[in-house]
């Protein structure tokens, strides 16, 4: 009765929130605002195209994966987590975000596409959206992300079909696995890439088990991921906790250093849970728990940060690492830097306290919560 209870309510919440949202369909080009900053990425999805150009892709799957450039204006004068989406398009790019360059890449091109001008950007930062996510919206999502965390990198898309709604779950996850391969092939594009020395790669919700699986994929075509995969971060991931374990194992030792960002009040992951009728998604679970804590154990090279006691214009507590100011600098400083976060990043001074037993390292006086999971046993 619980469960249905939860469930009832979570529908309710995610219907109030796509009835007050956003009008589908944002990507029409306008004119940026004087003076914006202006972020360009590269989207690769398998998605097929759409005629309407504020759409560009649609969420059913594509025959091959396309490419494209497009540029973004950021507007002017707004807080850092925030993200504001235009209700008709093209959008105010004074007050929102908005289209101002859309390219379509040849796909022989894409290994040009990957050089971009810089000594610095040399670094790839490769973000896979979540469930229920628009084109339009990835593309948004993400250009506030690498703006809010100034990343030195080149930005890259990988947005595979979700069709937008809430209630074609099955269909997104079926649509997310349809897509690893796809996102593998991305992935060692970058890797072999003369012009990108460093792969960062960051993913969100149901996105996080795609990004997972390609690379393990990677990893089993080439006897471990290769050395430029530096970092690999997962946001709110959906995704089993014990299926995530042997995913890494498969890995092998060769691997990228791991980040997760949970949140124990994250009510979409609950929702997730109650579909799946199993335990807890890896994005909500409580890393202070044993169970938890042995099942992630000796994993080399883990770190778990919770979010919970964060607070941002996120309703339901699932997109944390976009939203909250404090995950975004982590984002930007550390983590797409390919640096481990530790608990000097997180704690004000004097703050940092000792380990619970031997299980885990955090600090307390900080919103956020560091969790270096090799160490529980």
């Amino acid at each position: 009765m619980r469960w249905r209870r939860l469930f009832i309510v979570l529908v309710l919440n995610a219907c109030l929130l796509a009835c007050a949202g956003p009008q589908a369909g944002l990507l029409n080009v306008t004119r940026p605002a004087k003076d914006a900053d202006q972020i360009t990425l590269i989207a690769a999805t398998t998605r097929a195209p759409v005629e309407d150009p504020a759409v560009l892709y649609g969420g059913e799957r594509g025959a091959s994966v396309s490419y494209t450039r497009i540029r973004i204006s950021v507007p002017p004068n707004r807080k850092a987590g925030t993200l504001e989406l235009p209700r008709r398009s093209p959008g105010d790019p004074e007050r929102t975000f908005a289209a101002t360059s859309i390219t379509p890449i040849k796909r022989e091109d894409i290994a040009a596409a990957f050089r971009a001008p810089g000594a610095h950007k040399r670094r790839a930062f490769v973000f896979v959206h979540g469930y229920s996510t628009t084109f339009d919206r990835a593309v948004f999502r993400f250009a506030q992300l690498v703006h809010d965390s100034d990343a030195d990198a080149v930005p890259i898309l990988f947005s595979w079909p979700s069709r937008g709604r809430f209630l074609d779950y099955k269909r997104d996850l079926d649509n997310a696995s349809y897509s690893r391969s796809d996102l593998a092939n991305l992935l060692e594009a970058a890797i072999d890439s003369q012009s990108i020395n460093e792969v960062v790669v960051l993913a969100h919700s149901m996105g996080a088990w795609l990004t997972v699986e390609a690379i393990r994929q990677v990893a089993l075509r080439r006897g471990g991921v290769p050395s430029k995969v530096s970092s690999l971060i997962l946001a709110s991931p959906d995704l089993d906790v014990g299926v995530f374990r042997r995913q890494v194992e498969d890995m092998g030792p060769k691997r990228p250093k791991i980040t997760i960002f949970v949140a124990r009040n994250d009510l979409a992951l609950r929702l997730s849970r109650f579909i799946a009728r199993g335990d807890a998604r890896l994005g909500g679970i409580d890393p202070s728990q044993e169970d938890y804590r042995q099942a992630l154990s000796d994993l080399q090279g883990v770190t778990v940060l919770d979010l919970s006691a964060l607070s941002s214009g996120d309703r339901v507590n699932h997109a944390l690492f976009a939203t909250s100011p404090e995950a975004v600098r982590l984002i930007g400083d550390r983590l797409v830097q390919g640096q481990q976060i530790s608990d000097a990043d997180v704690a004000r001074p004097t703050t940092a306290v000792d380990a619970i037993g031997a299980a885990a390292t955090f600090a307390v006086a900080a919103p956020i919560l560091i969790f270096d999971m090799a160490t529980s046993q």
